[in-house]
């Protein structure tokens, strides 16, 4: 998540932004009151009618390595017919532009809009459960044969910056040490081309959209993807999947959506259990992005910055509550 100073909406800045792109100029204003702002800033817009996002970053905020090996990565997907969101290049052809603004720099990109609802947005049923299964199990098998030229982060640069984080914002001791655990305990997992790779790492039900007409999953968001194990993919989407189910269905949801993606990939038979240490890394990164979101306090805060920041710390309470020690 993006500090909380970069929560506030910059019209001025999305127009100057989008002087790299073509836009339909007479609905610009509606469209951009829909804006999102979370781990980017993300704002839509029409181009002859057809929806795309413009998504905005501070530069201090981002490793750009990352930034263009998503971009990449997104390219190969869509070379391999893999339903994914398509990056839309600038005027100039570049997939990442780089503004140097009155208002900071600022990493540009656009995408065109997925094609249905998210899952989130539906009623969850088997058929599409299943279509979701399957579409992260197609997606670890593009993944384990990708080469890229441009690498993204490994789990191991992830849990360096955790580690930094926690030191520099003073994070109970207790983290430190479940930080070192999870990291001995990843480093003793083997890593092959069946287990290891480029994992999207928010494969959850608001990223992957359902198109009814075409029955099929669209993936969009794949910015804080990792190398890590595939395994972590599978442990976000169904603890967010059963956080859309109720109770009574959760069981049959988790098999059904395992089913989809046993169709395409098997899982190895102690893929359970590894799930846990998954969690805990991906506690650790909330955690440890967290605490350095809600750091910094700036005089005057509207009522909504203040009540989110209370939101985030019972989340940092509730992470370090589930920690030991």
């Amino acid at each position: 998540m993006l500090k909380l100073k970069y929560l506030y909406e910059n019209y001025d800045l999305v127009k100057f932004a989008l002087k790299n792109w073509e836009y339909d100029t007479e609905t610009l204003d509606d469209c951009l009151q829909h804006f999102r702002i979370s781990s980017n800033a993300v704002y839509p817009f029409l181009w002859h009618g057809n929806m795309r996002f413009l998504r905005l970053s501070p530069v201090s905020e981002k490793i750009e390595n990352n930034l263009k090996g998503e971009l990449e990565f997104l390219c190969y997907l869509q070379s391999r017919s893999y339903p994914s969101v398509i990056p839309v290049a600038s005027n100039s052809g570049e997939l990442v532009v780089t503004l140097d603004s009155i208002w900071g720099k600022y990493y540009a990109s656009v995408f065109n809009g997925a094609d249905g609802n998210s899952i989130e947005d539906t009623d969850c049923n088997d058929h599409i459960v299943y279509a979701y299964g399957k579409t992260l199990g197609q997606l670890h098998i593009l993944s384990a044969e990708y080469s890229p030229k441009i690498r993204k982060w490994t789990y191991r640069d992830v849990l360096l910056w955790i580690g930094k984080t926690l030191e520099k914002y003073h994070a109970p001791h207790k983290m430190l040490v479940e930080l070192e655990e999870v990291q001995q305990a990843l480093d003793v997992l083997p890593q092959t081309n069946d287990s290891f790779g480029l994992v999207h790492y928010d494969f959850e039900p608001d990223n992957v959209f359902w198109d009814e007409t075409r029955q099929c999953c669209t993936v969009i968001d794949f910015e804080d993807g990792m190398y890590h194990f595939f395994l972590l993919d599978l442990e976000q989407a169904l603890d967010a999947l059963l956080e859309n189910i109720p109770a009574d269905r959760q069981m049959i949801a988790k098999t059904t959506f395992l089913r989809g993606y046993q169709s395409v990939k098997m899982l190895e038979p102690d893929y359970a259990e590894k799930l846990k240490l998954m969690r805990r890394f991906c506690n650790l990164y909330s955690y440890a992005r967290l605490i350095r979101c809600i750091d910094e306090e700036y005089p005057d805060e509207p009522d909504w910055m203040v009540e989110l920041r209370e939101k985030l710390h019972r989340k940092i309470i509730f992470f370090e509550n589930s920690v030991m020690g």
